[in-house]
């Protein structure tokens, strides 16, 4: 060898060796830094962001449950002033155009803690409003919130007779055919629409000046099928006839609803006052109670009156952000995820904490999903502190496998819980195969066409995201291919893998998040890399890499296809193109190297990694998610996994 070639072997040894030393650098430092997070309880909790209307709607309950905290009203307040766009709207996620509800929610709430009508910021916002059509667009949700204090007559809202709490779980129809967020949300909003309450606010701190025309001559319309013979234009009008009985109801079948409505409110009230984990739940069953003449000091409202704090994240500066639920558990199991997978022993001290917390918060209560599985013994985890009523498939299957590799000191109780949790999960694998949230056979997608469903989110359906997650469950918990659920899994998602090789994700944005979250699942379970359908994932990601080496994808792919996979690079996006690509690759090449030197070129001072872009998804085209925590614990999986490979590779 000539002393040229041996001084370029000699370069490229060094420069290899400081890559290296680069890796476990950055690996190191965001530990430390996840580390440092952790609650002396044992578990991680982070922001959970989603648009505006979180803050807005919490104003509004505040005047109209009669308990404004001037100085929580000004932190709320500045957030929704700090989000306002340019045009003087409210968008759903950074970058997304603005969004009506959201904007009259934010406006109406701006207007009760104190701003007037000439104000700049809000002139923008009604300016925007007005050239839009006006208060008559605002959407299903938002105008029963604006009729609870009056800026709306309540025969604008979409009809929901009470009676629909008597409909038998037996019959075709009945409000369990429903998604557990809608049917939640529903119950609040039926007892509103029966008791119609109202809570004055003064002229000046009202929306008539979104009125295009006089409020008396103005006409509220329900959303338009695209073509007249549809089940939306069906569903319209016999919204017309259900309106017809709801302002002549049946005496005494409505107080029986009624008292129905109010029993199952009361049935599923949590532990800490909440319903439903979500603030829609937590907010309308409050005003739905307050609707039934229930005091604000009685024990059930002041309960849920204080679950609300709970939604309250501090921001600093004087800012306050409503978020739309909390994520402990889901947190917690991936943030231990991540210290396993980055080279932490199983045995460390914050592994067993974390997982003897998690243990702890195992649910072994049969909650609506024992509707559809009533032979089923519980064992799943929520996503939330409190909400036994809902476990779901999705946080149970990532604690379980977790659990699964944390050496706790007692095993036994680790063992149970594990095998509590794969049954529970196994067991809510739907008829087609897949998996959903919270739900089994929760399918019946007609319901999106009701007006009550404008954001078409009525039913739970099965998805790539949870099936892959379920499928990775199995396989941490020693199960293998040919176990029949895990077939029947590997089959569905085989069935609905897009035609250019991605998958979608429900939960995440977008075909990146369902991606690898299917390569990931189907290449713990066993399926090689050789299989046409692990190629054809990897080949998708590898052709939607950014030139910068970091994938990103906004959240307009839910509604436009040229988006797939196309947006500025993130971190979270990034470390799940890294992890689908050792999945779904059977000798990963550049493209993984240019994914793993894009996040360790990027990690800040502070140990993470910068994201302000919303990567989580809560109802696809209607309401997205930054989950503050996604910006480090997917990374350093990412990298720990990515030095995983390099060692078995000899690298």
């Amino acid at each position: 060898m000539d002393d040229t070639a041996q001084e370029r072997e000699q370069t490229a040894a060094a420069g290899e060796q400081g890559a290296h030393d680069k890796l476990e650098r950055v690996i190191e430092r965001a530990q430390r830094r996840l580390l440092d997070l952790q609650h002396p309880e044992g578990y991680w909790q982070a922001a959970l962001e989603a648009n505006a209307s979180m803050n807005a709607e919490y104003i509004i309950f505040m005047h109209f449950m009669g308990c404004v905290e001037a100085e929580l009203q000004a932190k709320l307040s500045k957030y929704l002033l700090e989000v306002q766009q340019p045009d003087g709207s409210w968008n759903l996620f950074p970058g997304g155009e603005g969004y009506f509800s959201t904007t009259v929610e934010s406006y109406f709430a701006l207007k009760l803690a104190g701003m007037r009508a000439g104000d700049d910021k809000i002139t923008a916002a009604r300016r925007w409003v007005l050239t839009r059509g006006g208060i008559p667009k605002a959407g299903m949700l938002a105008r029963f919130y604006l009729a609870c204090l009056g800026q709306l007559d309540w025969s604008t809202t979409v009809a929901v007779p009470v009676e629909i709490a008597l409909l038998r779980q037996s019959w075709p129809v009945n409000v369990y055919e429903l998604s557990s967020w809608a049917r939640g949300t529903l119950f609040g909003l039926m007892v509103l629409q029966a008791t119609k309450p109202v809570v004055k606010v003064s002229y000046e701190a009202g929306v008539l000046e979104l009125y295009i025309e006089p409020p008396h001559f103005t006409k509220f319309s329900l959303p338009r099928g695209q073509r007249w013979l549809s089940l939306r234009t069906a569903f319209n009008q016999l919204d017309r006839l259900l309106w017809l009985y709801n302002r002549h109801p049946l005496k005494g079948l409505r107080q029986r609803a009624l008292a129905a409505a109010e029993k199952w409110l009361l049935d599923h009230q949590e532990a800490n006052g909440s319903w439903g984990g979500i603030e829609p739940c937590y907010l309308l069953s409050a005003m739905a109670l307050k609707g039934l003449g229930y005091r604000t000091d009685h024990p059930v409202l002041a309960k849920a009156l204080s679950a609300t704090r709970e939604l309250l994240w501090d921001l600093g500066e004087e800012r306050t952000l409503c978020t739309p639920c909390v994520s402990p558990n889901w947190d917690t199991a991936w943030a231990a995820r991540a210290l396993l997978d980055s080279g932490a022993p199983s045995n460390h001290p914050a592994l067993r904490s974390a997982g003897q917390w998690l243990i702890d918060h195992q649910i072994f209560k049969a909650g609506d999903w024992s509707v559809k599985r009533p032979k089923l013994e519980p064992g799943g985890w929520a996503f939330e502190f409190y909400n036994d009523n809902y476990p779901d498939v999705d946080d149970s299957a990532v604690i379980v496998g977790v659990l699964a590799e944390i050496a706790m000191e007692q095993l036994e109780a680790k063992q149970r819980a594990v095998a509590a949790g794969c049954n529970w999960v196994i067991g809510m694998q739907s008829r087609d195969g897949g998996f959903s949230a919270f739900d089994a056979d929760n399918d019946a997608s007609w319901l999106n066409s009701l007006p009550y469903s404008e954001l078409e989110v009525a039913t739970d359906p099965t998805c790539p995201d949870l099936t892959g997650r379920v499928l990775e469950m199995m396989a941490a918990a020693g199960y293998r291919a040919d176990h029949p659920a895990a077939q029947r899994a590997i089959a569905w998602l085989r069935r609905h893998q897009s035609s250019d090789g991605s998958w979608w994700g429900r939960w995440g944005v977008n075909y990146v998040y369902g991606t690898f979250s299917a390569l990931c699942g189907l290449r713990a379970i066993g399926i090689a890399p050789e299989d046409a359908m692990m190629r054809r994932g990897a080949a998708w990601l590898r052709a939607k890499q950014n030139p910068d080496g970091g994938w990103g994808e906004s959240c307009l792919s839910d509604r436009d296809p040229a988006w797939r996979g196309k947006g500025p690079s993130t971190p979270s996006q990034t470390a799940w193109g890294v992890m689908g690509l050792l999945a779904g690759e059977v000798t990963p090449g550049e493209a993984l190297e240019r994914g793993a030197r894009w996040l360790m070129e990027r990690q800040n001072g502070a140990g993470g990694w910068d994201e302000a872009e919303f990567t989580g998804t809560g109802f696809p085209n209607h309401f997205y998610l930054r989950y503050h925590m996604y910006a480090l614990y997917f990374p350093l999986i990412a990298l720990g996994r990515y030095r995983r490979w390099l060692q078995s590779a000899g690298r």
